[in-house]
């Protein structure tokens, strides 16, 4: 039996958003040791980021699946969804736990995953989709962890327990705000400085891959709007639902207290509805309601921070979560 006192770990990708959120985390967690910092391709650059000195020694190495594969027990991949497809399941086939950011092995139904991911014809055995706060036990098991988007973090987390209660009724909407940080490190025209400066943009409107993640992990149908809004990080959900006939205030607020009771990165904010600022660096959901009884409407508003709990801090609660780890560590 393997002594995971000193788990290591690999980390791919580690020059984007995420992966350097990634090694910023492991670098003060109790347990897990980073055994390997790589880019995403061939080249490397000479030195760790420079928000990152002091806290990563050692050099980012170019690309190597073997090197990851050799030298670690548990591998983060902040990778494109190209790539990810590709050495995913290699390293799991190797025997490395594998926590991968992208989207490629989200969607479990083979028609809607060759739409939005066609290089994932099929999915390898022994996936399971990483939101610990609903698959604890999944993830326990898994050799493969599909860590779930941002959008659909903040979406489900606030949905999921009210929907397994059967207390929604007909279609939910979600009007969604990121931080420009989501769009990843790779510039484009629509996230250059004089494009969404002092600007707030709708996108991927009836074509966003989040909506079918959403609708999947739901069982319900949505109609999903992100918003691109001048902020480097964090993400903001209004979402609106309609309640099962006499479904009361109280009832709301006993589902989300019960589903939630346990878990350590969900906090319930009630009326005072939460705002980005209050979970910016943080791996926290914040998730706060209004009900009106009368007209048997809900307002939900759940905010997260789009590179922790939407990205590396939700990677790093699923590895604490498969090897037994303190769900917290390297997280409070």
């Amino acid at each position: 039996m393997h002594d995971y006192s000193q788990l290591r770990v690999g980390v791919a990708g580690a020059t984007g958003y995420a992966g350097q959120e990634l090694l910023r985390r492991l670098a003060r967690h109790p347990t897990a040791r980073l055994a390997v910092a790589m880019a995403s391709g061939q080249t490397a650059p000479d030195r760790p980021p420079a928000a990152l000195a002091r806290l990563v020694t050692g050099e980012i190495a170019p690309f190597d699946p073997d090197r990851l594969a050799a030298e670690t027990d548990a591998v983060l991949l902040a990778l494109p969804d190209e790539a990810s497809a590709r050495v995913a399941p290699r390293l799991a086939r190797a025997g490395v736990r594998v926590f991968d950011l992208s989207g490629a092995f989200r969607l479990r139904d083979d028609r809607l995953r060759t739409r939005w991911y066609p290089e994932v014809p099929a999915l390898p055995d022994g996936v399971a989709y990483g939101l610990p706060e609903r698959y604890r036990d999944e993830v326990r098991r898994a050799r493969l962890v599909a860590c779930p988007g941002c959008y659909p973090t903040a979406a489900l987390l606030a949905l999921q327990p009210l929907a397994s209660a059967g207390l929604l009724a007909g279609e939910v909407v979600i009007d969604a705000k990121s931080g420009v940080s989501g769009a990843g490190k790779t510039p484009t025209a629509r996230t250059h400085f004089s494009e969404c400066h002092g600007n707030v943009s709708a996108y991927g409107v009836f074509g966003h891959r989040h909506a079918p993640e959403i609708e999947q992990e739901l069982g319900l149908p949505v109609t999903f709007v992100p918003h691109l809004v001048p902020l480097d990080r964090g993400i903001l959900e209004t979402i609106y639902a309609r309640l099962a006939p006499g479904t009361t205030a109280r009832e709301v607020r006993e589902v989300y207290e019960a589903a939630y009771a346990s878990a350590p990165f969900v906090r319930l904010t009630g009326d005072t509805l939460p705002e980005i600022k209050h979970v910016a660096y943080t791996n926290f959901c914040d998730i706060g309601w209004r009900v009106d009884e009368p007209a048997g409407r809900l307002i939900i508003v759940a905010c997260l921070d789009n590179l922790v709990k939407g990205a590396a801090g939700q990677a790093i609660q699923n590895l604490n979560v498969a090897f037994g780890i303190d769900e917290c560590a390297g997280l409070l």
